[in-house]
């Protein structure tokens, strides 16, 4: 792993999640110089469409398009992964050596069973990198404790009422872009595949139908959404406006 610090990581149960949930997030930080990395915990090679090999190759191309500083994948198994003792450690690892100061995960529930289970794993990991006694190496050198400053859910296919709301009002179709990249998982007139809740053509509608009601509901045009376990703490009122 290249040492490198990172301002947000995000963790995703499958490739694509992220992108589908906050994409526009992403870009947007990128874009203002932010250094911005995604791991996912697994090639999504359970899904209905596609495979494994294929949808990592397609994460390789939306890093490209992201400008992302780092994409990793845990190689855990699609629709089967637990908690465990080395997973945790694994994520604490990365946690300790990237030291953002935004962890972004999974929604605490979702349709895909994956996403909250996902979601709690990545909590407790940014909870453990921070405690000393935990022991954790890179490279034979013993990491120091790191804990993010904060950690947001993204929220994916069920509405759950966000706790925040990003404006990105403008980078909707540099979204796009990069979710065409999954093109074994959304509409193609060419697949003779499954069809399955994401590949309709009426999906990309229905994201954008979302990003309205968030923008709406928060004073602006299009809005990705988040949850946040605790109060966030603004400097003033001023802040909220």
């Amino acid at each position: 792993m290249t040492k490198i610090s990172l301002d947000i990581l995000a963790f995703a149960a499958h490739p694509d999640d992220v992108e589908i949930s906050c994409g526009a997030t992403l870009i947007k930080a990128i874009d203002s110089g932010k250094r911005v990395g995604i791991i996912d915990f697994t090639a999504g090679e359970m899904g209905s469409r596609g495979s494994g090999e294929l949808r990592l190759e397609e994460a390789r191309q939306a890093s490209e398009l992201l400008r992302l500083s780092i994409r990793h994948n845990l190689g855990l198994r699609d629709c089967f992964f637990e908690s465990s003792e080395s997973t945790l450690l694994d994520m604490v690892n990365y946690l300790r050596h990237y030291q953002p100061e935004i962890v972004l995960c999974n929604s605490p529930t979702d349709r895909h069973p994956d996403h909250g289970r996902a979601s709690k794993m990545v909590r407790e990991a940014c909870f453990y990198s921070g405690l000393g006694k935990i022991e954790t190496h890179f490279e034979g050198a013993v990491q120091a404790p790191w804990r993010p400053k904060a950690v947001y859910q993204y929220i994916q296919d069920y509405y759950l009422k966000p706790d925040v709301v990003v404006d990105i009002t403008g980078y909707w179709e540099r979204k796009t872009a990069v979710l065409k990249c999954y093109g074994s998982q959304f509409h193609s007139a060419e697949s003779n595949e499954i069809q399955t809740p994401i590949s309709g053509e009426e999906f990309f509608d229905f994201l954008y139908g979302k990003a309205l009601n968030l923008g709406r509901q928060a004073g602006m045009t299009l809005g990705e959404g988040f949850i946040s376990d605790r109060y966030i703490g603004v400097s003033g009122l001023d802040q909220l406006i």
